[in-house]
Parts: structure tokens; C-alpha cells; sequence
């Protein structure tokens, strides 16, 4: 097993929903709680970006007649709508979690603070980070290879609904083969959109790899970090 002191867990607001086609499935929510608390046992520190595709999709909003940067900023407060949700799950089950904002409503969370959130992370609290980057035209895959470089993560997780990175899209086409190791320059070079460009590129600069997993199996986030199950590893 990798010896990992912190890792960035990245949410697809996808991920939140289950098999319903949109907004939040409270199951999946507290099973995926239950599964960063039992990487919290194994003394790795936890920092998260939620997405908010679940409830709202800025670039499909914006072809619908929003304004672009109005249309991202509402996917914002829906990934905050998010955060505030795995908040509460991971809360009931005895772990402490902050949520800090990128952009200010201090009724419901901290502003991000880079020395604040690390000091909760060295307090073993997870925190998670809402609001994507704070501006609009940057992906919450941007923010968290952002996060991650500014919090000294030695790992980027980004749970999805696929278990890793495929040679062609696994939901459409069932021979779909998994790509255990790829590099983040073949990633950009054959275009795969696992993340876009930006944070991959990020990524790369800061030299964090990348492991890409689904957490439809209770276990799978433990796995992972312990080198076992079915996931893809970017470096």
C-alpha cells in the first residue's frame, strides 16, 4: 500500500445521485460517508470538491439562453448544495467536517482560507471544498487538482460512475477494455475525457497522480488506496 498522508476525494455530483436522473440519493450519500471514515481509520487526511451536475449543469444551462458565467455560478451554489449534504452524512456518523465556500455565504460556510483548511485537516476534519474555484469557465475537476496542489495532496481520488479509465466509453460499448496505468500527456493526446485539460494539466505540474474508481462497492475508495480492485492510475 502507498503511504498517502493526504488525499483530494473529487465527488461527480453524478456520483450523489444513484440511478435516480437527478438530484440526491440519500443512500448512496451515507454509504459513501461510511467509506471515507474507514480511510480516516487508516490515519490518510481527507479533503473533498463535490460536483453539481446532479442539480445543475452550467454549459448545458448556458446553451439554453443563461448567460455563461450566471449559469456557472448556479452550478456553484449547487455543488454547495452538495457539500452541505455530505456534510451532514459524514457528521451523523461522528466526523467532524467543515465546508469552506469559494465564494462568501458565511451562514453556511467558512470562506476558503488555505492555512485555515490545512490546520482542520491536521485536526483530522474533513473538509470539503464548495463553490469550485470561485469563478466561472473553470470545471470543479479544475478546482480539485487546484485544492490538491494547494493542500500538498500526495493523491487526487475522482470517483465517477465508471471504475477507471476505458479505451472507449464502457456504458455504450461492452468490450470496453480498462486501462490500469495511463499518463496524464496520453490523456491529453488522445483527448479522454475522464477530466478536462486544465486539470490534468495542473495535475501534471504538481506531479499528484491521479487514481480514477467508481464507489458503488462499499469498499472500493479502501481498495483503491491499497492498490487492490478496479480503478486507473494517472502519473
Amino acid at each position: 500500500m502507498a503511504n498517502y498522508k493526504r488525499i483530494l476525494l473529487k465527488l461527480s455530483g453524478e456520483a450523489l445521485m444513484g440511478e435516480k436522473s437527478f438530484g440526491l440519493d440519500n443512500n448512496v450519500i451515507n454509504q459513501i460517508a461510511l467509506q471515507i471514515k474507514k480511510v480516516l481509520k487508516l490515519k490518510i487526511e481527507i479533503c473533498m470538491v463535490v460536483g453539481g451536475g446532479n442539480i445543475f449543469r452550467g454549459i448545458s444551462a448556458s446553451a439554453s439562453g443563461i448567460d455563461r458565467s450566471t449559469a456557472d455560478y448556479m452550478g456553484m451554489l449547487a455543488t454547495l448544495i452538495n457539500s452541505l449534504s455530505l456534510q451532514s452524512a459524514l457528521e451523523k456518523i461522528s466526523v467532524q467536517t467543515r465546508v469552506q465556500s469559494a465564494i462568501h455565504v458565511s451562514q453556511i460556510a467558512e470562506p476558503y482560507i488555505r492555512r485555515k483548511a490545512v490546520r482542520h485537516l491536521e485536526k483530522k476534519r474533513i473538509v470539503i471544498f464548495g463553490a469550485g474555484t470561485g469563478n466561472p469557465f473553470f470545471t470543479t475537476d479544475t478546482a480539485s487538482a487546484l485544492r490538491a496542489s494547494e493542500m500538498n495532496c500526495d493523491l487526487i481520488v475522482k470517483a465517477t460512475k465508471v471504475n477507471g479509465v476505458y479505451n472507449k466509453d464502457p456504458i455504450i460499448h461492452k468490450d470496453a477494455k480498462l486501462i490500469k496505468k495511463i499518463s496524464y500527456d496520453d490523456i491529453l493526446k488522445n483527448n479522454i475525457k475522464i477530466m478536462d485539460a486544465t486539470s490534468i494539466t495542473l495535475a501534471k505540474q504538481s506531479k499528484i497522480p491521479i487514481i480514477v474508481t467508481s464507489l458503488k462497492n462499499k469498499n472500493a475508495l479502501v481498495n483503491a488506496l491499497k492498490g487492490s480492485g478496479n480503478f486507473s492510475t494517472i502519473s
